[in-house]
């Protein structure tokens, strides 16, 4: 309900009351596949996006970046951590952590895009594992099913599923 009111369980919209804004996390249907997405709104309509060496630039204007508190990657696994760079990402109306792994084969650099009308750019904040807008291209509104503000339930797939109940009920910033 944060965008606007849906038939349940389907993407016709009855009514509508705002847009996604830059730095909301969104669910959406990926134009690739339909599958479900969970990601950042890094790009509005009308902005360009662009990545140079993982330095997102919106509109010109590089997005500054700040080393992120040992508290917060603290929380990963220890495999995770020792492979990856974090970072507090500043958009210019949200600042979020970010995670990048250098080990990986990834698409750092892409653009200059410029999002049309009625379309966004997402983008994960672990950015060298997600499969995005750099690879699928903007995503339209009519594709964004609501906003995502918490976790409810987490697992972890790489120890056999196990329930991370740390992560049970927190807030996603």
């Amino acid at each position: 309900l944060a965008y606007d009111l849906k038939v349940p369980f389907t993407t016709w919209h009855i009514a509508q009351w705002a847009n996604p804004q830059r730095g909301d996390i969104v669910v959406f249907y990926s134009p690739h596949d339909g599958t479900r997405l969970v990601k950042r709104v890094v790009g509005l309509p009308g902005d360009t996006v662009e990545l140079r060496d993982n330095q997102l630039i919106i509109n010109g204007t590089p997005v500054d970046y700040a080393p992120l508190p040992d508290e917060v990657s603290s929380q990963l696994p220890d495999a995770e951590q020792q492979q990856s760079q974090f970072a507090t990402e500043q958009l210019p109306s949200h600042s979020h952590a970010v995670m990048s792994i250098p080990g990986i084969l990834a698409k750092r650099t892409f653009g200059p895009v410029t999002v049309p009308a009625g379309q966004y750019f997402m983008m994960g904040d672990n950015r060298d594992n997600s499969f995005d807008s750099r690879y699928f291209g903007t995503v339209d509104r009519s594709r964004i099913v609501g906003k995502a503000t918490d976790v409810v339930f987490s697992v972890n797939k790489n120890d056999y599923w196990l329930p991370r109940s740390g992560r049970f009920f927190k807030a996603l910033q």
